[in-house]
């Protein structure tokens, strides 16, 4: 990964690039007013033809006091093993959907998410990256959550 350069200052900085990349191609092809399904599909037909290994609506069991409860969540995309994407189609963003992405984070184990918002006329406003960093120095809450914007 680059080290020094424009993105190296963020987890998975030069893959979430990439996607992001990725995403502004399937925007400017579709326009916003789609289902979210659809630009699933696309976004991620795009990041397979760009080399990256994607997984789409990978279920994600709820652990609870060592109970595994089934899928109770679904991740829309997973790329390459690291970055969680969740992929919306609504009027605006809300904090629910932050919430829905650092839950699966937190679930998964992952660090980074990117949420997208297709139905917006510049995709660049529908782009939030959430980040869960691990905390060495507290026991009560090993997790805290940082939320970047994108540049």
């Amino acid at each position: 990964m680059e080290q020094n350069g424009k993105y190296a200052e963020y987890a998975h900085s030069e893959l979430t690039h990439v996607i992001l990349q990725s995403a502004f191609e399937v925007h400017a092809a579709l326009g916003p007013g789609l289902l979210e399904s659809a630009y699933e599909a696309c976004l991620e037909h795009e990041l397979v033809a760009r080399g990256l290994e994607v997984r789409r609506q990978v279920e994600l069991p709820v652990k609870y006091k060592g109970l595994q409860l089934g899928a109770g969540f679904r991740i829309d995309l997973l790329v390459n093993e690291l970055v969680i994407i969740e992929l919306k189609a609504v009027e605006k963003l809300l904090p629910i959907h932050d919430a829905q992405v650092l839950t699966y984070l937190k679930l998964s184990g992952k660090e980074v998410g990117l949420l997208l918002n297709f139905n917006t006329v510049s995709l660049k406003q529908g782009i939030k990256r959430l980040a869960l960093t691990h905390s060495s120095s507290s026991s009560s809450s090993p997790l805290s959550a940082t939320q970047r914007p994108q540049r």
